[in-house]
């Protein structure tokens, strides 16, 4: 087994390093990479970013939203978060989640913290979760990856996941909110987690071997590239999202009103509105304005803010509008 050092804590580079490392380095046998990040929301390859995410918590918080290459549902990452990463050459094409969450839940048992594996692709102590696994093939390489919460902010993991309900419909694969628990507590004695990351790779190294490799300046130069191209680019993050249709609606003075709008590739595509408002001009020149514009704040307020309200609602700012649609 070898292992690659990151110690970045930047997502975009993160995953991009990950996915790099797996389609670049054919080493011949299973690399491990441990990482981590600042406070971030990873969704899952198939999922709707809008409807995994509180973007109120996130945006008041700073906190990334990035998505990555596996399946499977949103996680929230902070720095009391350790991910692992395993690419293995040669791998079959079944998933099979139990043969590659083994080399943690033996290296773990080794520190005398007894854990299984659960369900598809958990692995829990005492029936709560602190690691969801997931996987991806390339060509002949599996890459299968982890979150270990080991001192996390478990009020943060609630709040930034927390989307209020039926205000999106779509069939994009949804999270699956399991009760989770961080391991720190439950170590025989007090554990630091740089500590916890020393033992992991020298049990998870017993386990299989373990030499160390770095990647060139050159190579370097490439992640970053992918980080720019790829992982900080909205059109990945958000634009990638399935079909959903949001369905938003509020009391202003003018009276009830409820946006329904159609976003596909995280742009408005089309927007009813209904209630018992007045409008002095037709609505529809209201909706049309949306038509193709991207479902994020900024560009919504932007387009709020082109228009005179007052033709259309009464008495109503940008921000009230703003506020409830996004």
């Amino acid at each position: 087994m070898i292992y690659i050092e990151n110690l970045h804590h930047d997502p975009h580079y993160n995953l991009a390093f990950e996915e790099y490392v797996l389609k670049n380095i054919d080493a011949g046998e299973e690399i491990l990479l441990l990482w981590q990040n600042e406070p971030s929301v990873i969704i899952g390859n198939f999922q709707n970013t809008l409807e995994e995410i509180n973007s109120d918590f996130i945006e008041r918080n700073g906190i990334n939203v990035v998505r990555r290459i596996t399946g499977g549902g949103a996680v929230y990452h902070d720095f009391g978060n350790l991910n692992y990463s395993l690419i293995v050459p040669n791998a079959g094409t079944e998933i099979d989640f139990k043969t590659f969450t083994q080399p943690l839940v033996s290296a773990l048992e080794k520190m005398g913290v007894k854990t299984e594996q659960t369900g598809r692709n958990d692995i829990t102590i005492m029936e709560r979760k602190f690691s969801g696994n997931a996987q991806y093939l390339w060509k002949n390489r599996l890459l299968h990856h982890g979150t270990i919460l080991f001192d996390s902010k478990l009020e943060d993991v609630q709040s930034a996941l927390k989307v209020k309900p039926g205000k999106f419909e779509s069939k994009s694969t949804k999270s699956v909110r399991s009760r989770v628990t961080n391991l720190l507590p439950h170590f025989p004695s007090p554990i630091t987690i740089e500590e916890f990351k020393s033992q992991l790779l020298e049990n998870m190294g017993d386990y299989n071997g373990l030499r160390t490799m770095e990647l060139s300046p050159e190579q370097l130069d490439a992640v970053n590239e992918l980080a720019d191209g790829k992982y900080r680019q909205w059109d990945w993050n958000y634009g990638s999202s399935p079909s959903c249709n949001v369905i938003k609606s509020n009391f202003f003075s003018c009276g009830f009103i409820e946006f329904r709008m159609e976003v596909e590739n995280g742009l408005i595509r089309h927007m009813k509105v209904y209630g018992d408002f007045f409008s002095r001009k037709g609505i529809e020149e209201f909706t049309e304005r949306f038509q193709n514009v991207r479902y994020d704040k900024e560009m919504i307020h932007r387009t709020l803010q082109s228009m005179e309200l007052g033709d259309y609602f009464g008495a109503i700012t940008a921000e009230e509008i703003l506020d409830t649609i996004y």
